[in-house]
């Protein structure tokens, strides 16, 4: 037996997929508009998990260009069949739905291929069925005209894998469990026992979320619904319960005839999110031809034994990111906005540091500024980047705090005469506050961001003498309910000439994150 620990992917990894080959378990999640994309992750007992890549981590596979962060890439879904790993996914605003393959989950995996306006809507998944024919199953607005915000239905069409195109007819399959149901989505198709099962999501991906379930005997036939729809949600348990928003689940099944599911949640602080939709793992029974999930209990547990053997990783998924740079490529977890390419950074110029060119793009606009990030995965968690740094007229670099392009928090070291100045900026809705500026020495810098429940201080450290620079900031401003939008913040490094051109850089030797 091993114990698994809700969420068993802690921070921003919402829409989680999951398939299983053999005796191993791949799952893949959302990543909007951060470069690389949709991390791919391995476990053998479901509650360690190694991140072993990024599917999409070329920019070919991957154009964002003028991309919000929470746009980009949605709800992508993980499948094999016979020696091939499929990934399926929508970039809402390049190209629409697509699939890439690859003979191993750790890639390289493939160029795109687009399916066209044909496969309208979003949250496309694969279904295998026991003939060797693949379907589509996705989501797209009510063809007969939306008649409400959410009026979508799920709906199924035949997918030729040697030409990658939809062939044959499209059909609806399912509105949802519920009257004037809004937003059925993250649709997922299972054959277990004679049945074809429908899993997905309805009632939005904020309070409302839920998963339902409908079989059929056929395909193309319409679905009949589970008597108890929804058959999970977290919705009657009020916003002060400390696991919300639970919706978009994929069943798995052990081999052993076990059988779970994975979905999204997220964890509030003082009613506010600041890491989005997690990924959350519970048991599911079959009882009366219809899925059960986490029986007797109808909730996600903090823990949970799984009859497994525990199976560790030197790697694996935890509360600490410590990241040095002396290796020739960049951490798989590191994350860059829209784009990571050698335009905005260097590991080759300065053994052991991570160069950082200040480029005119910045962070307070929709573009590739030159930044990298690694998840908040606490509420109680520092921050701390080391960086040598000498900045020009227009120069800042330093470490940001980052939700989106419109709210985020800057720790940065301007110039000012001749002194060099270390402000503490607050962006919100666009609109940019100094809280506090610190004139500091020459040589390295460490600035530190300690958070504790949605409150915040910042120090900086130069030539062995530390500074409060800022203290008591409201992190409200930068969760979902705030900022809106569906990505969990990260913390990282920056650097940029604000507008003008530069030839300038900052050295950074280190990004350290850890709970607290």
């Amino acid at each position: 037996m091993v114990t698994a620990i809700n969420p068993v992917l802690s921070g921003f990894y919402p829409d989680p997929s999951i398939c299983r080959v053999g005796k191993d378990f791949y799952l893949v999640n959302s990543s909007f508009s951060y470069f690389p994309g949709v991390p791919v992750f391995h476990s053998r007992d479901l509650a360690h998990w190694e991140q072993i890549g990024n599917i999409l981590d070329r920019e070919e596979q991957l154009p964002l260009d003028g991309s919000e962060i929470s746009e980009g890439i949605f709800a992508p879904t993980i499948r094999y069949h016979n020696g091939i790993y499929y990934m399926i996914t929508t970039n809402i605003n390049h190209g629409g739905n697509f699939i890439v393959t690859a003979e191993s989950p750790e890639g390289p995996w493939s160029s795109p291929y687009y399916l066209g306006e044909e496969a309208q809507g979003i949250d496309p998944s694969l279904f295998f069925d026991t003939d060797g024919k693949c379907y589509y199953v996705g989501t797209r607005p009510n063809p007969e005209g939306v008649r409400y915000n959410g009026d979508w239905e799920i709906w199924i069409q035949e997918l030729d894998l040697n030409q990658m195109k939809l062939t044959g007819k499209s059909m609806a399959i399912w509105k949802g469990a519920l009257k004037d149901v809004i937003w059925p989505e993250g649709p997922h198709i299972y054959k277990i026992g004679g049945y074809y099962y429908l899993l997905h999501a309805e009632g939005g991906t904020g309070p409302e979320h839920s998963i339902s379930v409908a079989r059929s005997r056929e395909l193309f036939k319409w679905f009949e619904g589970c008597p108890r729809n929804p058959v999970f949600t977290h919705r009657n348990l009020g916003l002060d319960y400390p696991v919300i928003y639970v919706g978009h689940g994929d069943l798995v099944d052990d081999g052993n005839g076990n059988w779970y599911i994975i979905m999204l949640a997220s964890r509030p602080c003082r009613r506010h999110s600041s890491m989005g939709r997690e990924s959350f793992l519970a048991k599911v029974e079959w009882e009366n031809g219809w899925p059960v999930i986490n029986p007797g209990i109808g909730k996600l547990c903090k823990c949970m034994e799984i009859p497994l053997e525990e199976y560790r990783f030197a790697n694996e998924i935890c509360h600490h990111d410590h990241l040095h740079f002396y290796e020739e490529k960049l951490d798989d977890r590191l994350l860059g906005i829209q784009t990571r390419n050698e335009e905005q950074y260097s590991l080759k110029a300065r053994t052991g540091f991570l160069r950082l060119f200040t480029r005119k793009e910045k962070i307070e606009d929709k573009t590739n500024a030159s930044y990298f990030g690694l998840r908040q995965k606490d509420y109680c968690f520092e921050v701390r980047t080391g960086l040598e740094f000498t900045p020009g007229d227009s120069e800042s670099a330093g470490l940001v705090y980052y939700q989106n392009h419109e709210n985020h928090l800057r720790m940065e070291i301007v110039k000012k005469g001749s002194s060099r100045i270390f402000n503490v900026v607050k962006h919100i809705h666009g609109h940019s506050t100094i809280i506090s500026g610190t004139e500091i020495g020459d040589g390295m810098a460490e600035i530190i961001l300690r958070a504790e429940n949605q409150r915040a201080s910042v120090w900086i450290k130069t030539g062995g003498e530390q500074k409060l620079a800022a203290e008591n900031i409201n992190l409200f401003p930068f969760t979902t309910e705030e900022a809106g939008g569906f990505v969990g913040c990260t913390a990282g490094m920056y650097a940029s000439a604000n507008g003008e051109e530069s030839s300038g850089y900052a050295d950074f030797a280190w990004l350290l994150y850890d709970a607290i």
